[in-house]
C-alpha cells in the first residue's frame, strides 16, 4: 500500500525529497545522537549525493540538519551562512563505499565538549532515512521512534536489565536490536520505543552498572 506522502511528497525545503528532505534529515539524526552542539563536521559523500550534491542543495540540508532545522524549515536555504555565523567548521569530501546507497552520507563529527562520533546513513526516498552505522557498527535506524541506544559488553542479562528499567517507567518498547562485533564483546543495543525517553530514564539505564553507556535519540 502507498500512503499520501509516498505520492505528493513530505513537507520540505526542495527541490529533492532525497537530496535535500532527508539529508536535512540525516544531518538532524547525525546531530541527535552526538548529543551535543556540532564544533566540527566532516562529510563525506557517496554516489549521487557526492555528484549532485551542491546544485540540488544537499549540502545546505545536511548543514542545516547538524544545525537542528527541520526538513521544511526555511533557514536551510542559508544553513551555510549559518553555520559560519555559528562557528561550525565543515567540510565535503567525496568517497566511494562500493554498493553503498548512492544517497550515503558518512559524517565525522566533534561536538563543542569534545565528544566524538561518526554516523552513516542512507537517504532511501521519499524523504526518508536509515542510520547504518555508528562508529564501527553496523545498525539500521530510521528515526521514526524514540530511540535508546546502549552500548555495553556482549553477556547474559543487559537485555533483562534494561527493559526491567523501561518496564518500571512503563515505557513499552516497539522494536528492539542488537549489533555486536564478535560474540562476548562490545555491542550496541537499539530499543524504539513508543513513548519519550526521559533524562531519568537514562540515568537509571546507566545506574544498573552493566552498561557502557546509554543516550536517547528522539523521533525526528
Amino acid at each position: 500500500m502507498r500512503g499520501v506522502f509516498d505520492i505528493v511528497g513530505p513537507i520540505m525545503i526542495g527541490p529533492s525529497s532525497s537530496h535535500t528532505a532527508g539529508a536535512a534529515r540525516l544531518g538532524l539524526m547525525a546531530g541527535k545522537i552526538l548529543g551535543e552542539p556540532v564544533a566540527k563536521a566532516e562529510i563525506l559523500l557517496h554516489g549521487s549525493f557526492a555528484r549532485t550534491y551542491r546544485g540540488h542543495g544537499t549540502d545546505k540540508a545536511l548543514i542545516g540538519g547538524l544545525l537542528g532545522f527541520s526538513p521544511e524549515d526555511e533557514r536551510i536555504r542559508d544553513a551555510l551562512d549559518i553555520a559560519k555565523e555559528r562557528g561550525l567548521d565543515y567540510s565535503f569530501a567525496p568517497v566511494d563505499l562500493g554498493d553503498a546507497h548512492p544517497n550515503t552520507a558518512v559524517f565525522v563529527l566533534t561536538g563543542i565538549n569534545g565528544r566524538k562520533i561518526t554516523v552513516g546513513g542512507a537517504s532511501v526516498g521519499g524523504g526518508n532515512i536509515e542510520v547504518r552505522n555508528i562508529d564501527s557498527f553496523q545498525i539500521a535506524l530510521t528515526g521514526q521512534y524514540p530511540s535508546l541506544i546502549i552500548v555495553h559488553t556482549d553477556k547474559p542479562g543487559v537485555i533483562r536489565d534494561i527493559s526491567d528499567v523501561l518496564a518500571k517507567h512503563r515505557v513499552n518498547i516497539a522494536f528492539m536490536r542488537v549489533f555486536r562485533r564478535n560474540r562476548g564483546q562490545q555491542a550496541m543495543m537499539i530499543i524504539e520505543t513508543d513513548e519519550e525517553l526521559t533524562e531519568d530514564i537514562i540515568q537509571d539505564c546507566r545506574s544498573t552498572g552493566v552498561i557502557e553507556n546509554a543516550f536517547a535519540v528522539p523521533a525526528i
